[in-house]
């Protein structure tokens, strides 16, 4: 009788239902997530690939449309919220951990030179082809109390993103993470990653219904956030490095100080209007680079954040995109659009870049394929746009198939502008003596 109360009493109480409610939707997401990485990597794909697409195939796209009563059922109204929180907890870490993944301090002067000037080549092109896409289709595809201007700008930044992780766990399947191509894209990216998030948070700014005085409070402060803490939080932290240099590890209160900045820094930035992966972006910029506390940190949080977390953040993007009048007259001429300003800008900026660097042909045409891998990059910025309501849902869908489709040919048209012979890249008179890398650890992965 007591137990029988007791559940009784349990069912009734709402935070113990919505659990109830939400492990079932974390459960199909991760069984979902596992079974698609392993076909994308059996088909030669990174695992974010098929992360990617289990995202879109739990929402309305497949599962909503096969059984649309089990997936109303299984999410929820109350059980999207918990995703989403948990969601921007897991891309708060995981911006963290690309930052504290980017060691371009240790490039050759020469490289870092050419990989500044690819980096700019490609994303000026894809930039202003995407604003001419944005502003040739705003009353197609804009929210009405977006101007064209600020839609332009949105479409620009979120085409002229490259994915860092993407691209470092693409070439360390390749062995390609120490030829010229890979240490150049790897460190091109890395800009890449950090320009787009700043203009991420410029346009966010600006979009803010606080007129102008507002919108420059907010790029002031998220500018004086980022110079604190690459400047006196860098000196504060490097003291994690050399105890975690002198014991090999992290203790547990060193590492629970990393996450409490990481998550002061996410809080920040959201509360000043800017989004939380701002914040743990800039913070994983301004820690340690010693090693041993990269993968002390890396071995604590990565599969965590990776194999949880992010697979949580596909889910909720896949349910706010429909694809199903994608066949439709009047929406494929806009993904027509964004796919051909998306690849051709990145392409011809890359080839540019490289072509004037003194590299062949081939080794042009193969960056230009990489810097089209935007993984989960591209995702992480639409999703903001549409928090923030700068573009609509059927925006927010055409951008995300236009991830997906430029981040799974990424590799396979690097490997057809190579040709038979890659390998010949790792011994031409461009290699560096000691080349930057990318910790093994973190790429492989899948990010």
């Amino acid at each position: 009788m007591t137990m029988t109360t007791s559940t009784i009493a349990a069912a009734q109480d709402p935070n113990v239902q919505l659990v109830i409610e939400v492990l079932p939707a974390l459960l199909v997401i991760l069984i979902v997530s596992a079974l698609c990485g392993k076909v994308a990597v059996a088909w030669g794909q990174p695992r974010v690939v098929g992360e990617m697409i289990a995202g879109i195939a739990l929402g309305p796209t497949l599962f909503g449309r096969i059984f649309p009563d089990a997936q109303q059922s299984l999410f929820t109204p109350s059980v999207k919220p918990v995703l989403y929180v948990l969601s921007t907890i897991g891309l708060t870490l995981f911006m963290f951990l690309v930052g504290l993944g980017l060691d371009h301090e240790k490039a050759p002067r020469g490289y870092q030179r050419t990989a500044m000037t690819l980096a700019v080549s490609s994303i000026v092109p894809a930039l202003l082809l995407g604003c001419g896409v944005g502003l040739l289709f705003h009353q197609e595809l804009s929210r009405g109390d977006v101007s064209p201007g600020m839609f332009a700008l949105f479409v620009g930044g979120a085409l002229a993103v490259t994915a860092f992780p993407m691209l470092a766990r693409m070439l360390y399947d390749q062995g390609l993470e120490r030829s010229p191509l890979g240490v150049l894209a790897l460190l091109a990216a890395a800009v890449d990653d950090a320009v787009a998030w700043c203009f991420l948070a410029f346009i966010v700014a600006f979009h803010s219904n606080g007129g102008l005085s507002e919108s420059v409070r907010v790029v002031v402060l998220s500018a004086a956030f980022a110079v604190l803490m690459l400047t006196l939080g860098r000196r504060l932290l490097r003291k994690l490095g050399e105890k975690a240099r002198s014991r090999g590890d992290l203790t547990t209160g060193q590492f629970h100080l990393v996450l409490m900045v990481v998550l002061a820094a996410g809080w920040f930035t959201e509360e000043i209007g800017v989004y939380a992966v701002f914040g743990g972006f800039v913070v994983g910029l301004a820690m340690p680079r010693e090693k041993a506390f990269q993968q002390a940190v890396r071995q604590r949080l990565l599969d965590t954040v990776q194999v949880l977390l992010v697979p949580v953040f596909f889910a909720f993007s896949g349910l706010n995109t429909e694809m199903g009048g994608i066949t439709d007259a009047g929406t494929l001429l806009p993904l027509a659009a964004l796919l051909t300003a998306a690849v051709a800008g990145k392409f011809s900026g890359s080839l540019a870049a490289m072509r004037a660097n003194g590299f062949s042909w081939r080794e042009g045409a193969a960056m230009g394929a990489l810097m089209n891998a935007r993984g989960l990059m591209i995702l992480i910025f639409v999703n903001v746009g549409l928090a923030e309501g700068i573009i609509n849902q059927k925006t927010f869908s055409l951008l995300v198939l236009v991830a997906l489709i430029t981040s799974a040919s990424a590799m396979p048209l690097c490997k057809l502008a190579l040709g038979r012979r890659p390998m010949s890249l790792l011994t031409t008179p461009h290699e560096p003596t000691d080349p930057p890398t990318v910790s093994n650890e973190y790429t492989n992965k899948g990010g």
